[in-house]
């Protein structure tokens, strides 16, 4: 074998170590920015936690009888809170809570006085722009995830993936029906002017049955 083709080999061997050695720190910085993708989700959605407690007082000061759809808040809250590990389980513990968000909802707007809650509204803002921020978060991590995911079944990239164990990274996705309903929206309009219009006093149940004539004088 001539040294020329010594050298040729020696290069070759040179530039599948560099391609090695790029792949490799690749993944690694992907496998990063997945983990704090992550964790500005996992920031929003701890935010967003601990401002439904106050909510539920507020709007309990309105409507204290709707005492089922307070404790279902409550406990599916704390599910999604604890809900710790896997973004599947996260996802799989934000549902019913969501659910559960927006029946809370549902119970305010049956009550125009909340209007004039100025802490509810400010609330209910934070609440929308949380939710705005935990979208924007959720699409940036599961762009790296999808990114990382199709390096891990590529070749040749998927030989060294395999080689140290880079595992597919799983996609933090809400359920169908939570994600078209979108986040949980409050509508407060009220009639022109401003002023909330009481419903109209039912009409008098007027009987079909003519009255029976009045009985004669007696004797």
């Amino acid at each position: 074998m001539t040294v020329a083709a010594l050298w040729i080999i020696l290069g070759l061997i040179v530039i599948v170590a560099i391609g090695f050695i790029v792949s490799y720190n690749r993944f690694v910085s992907q496998r990063q920015l997945i983990k704090d993708a992550w964790a500005n989700i996992d920031t929003e959605l701890r935010r967003r936690y601990d401002l439904i407690p106050n909510l539920v007082e507020t709007v309990k000061g309105y409507a204290s009888h709707e005492r089922e759809v307070f404790e279902e808040v409550a406990r599916t809250r704390s599910m999604a809170a604890g809900a710790t590990g896997t973004p599947a389980a996260q996802a799989a513990a934000e549902g019913p809570f969501m659910a559960a968000l927006g029946k809370l909802f549902a119970v305010a707007e049956a009550y125009p006085d909340l209007k004039a809650n100025q802490n509810f509204l400010a609330l209910q803002t934070e609440l929308s722009n949380t939710e705005d921020r935990l979208q924007t978060a959720r699409r940036f991590y599961n762009a790296n995830v999808r990114e990382f995911n199709t390096r891990v079944g590529q070749f040749p990239s998927s030989v060294i993936a395999g080689m140290f164990h880079f595992e597919p990274a799983e996609f933090f996705e809400i359920p169908d029906a939570i994600r078209e309903a979108g986040p949980p929206q409050v509508d407060f309009s009220t009639p022109a002017g401003g002023t909330v219009v009481p419903p109209a006093p039912a009409a008098p149940e007027v009987s079909e049955t003519p009255p029976a004539p009045p009985a004669p004088p007696a004797g």
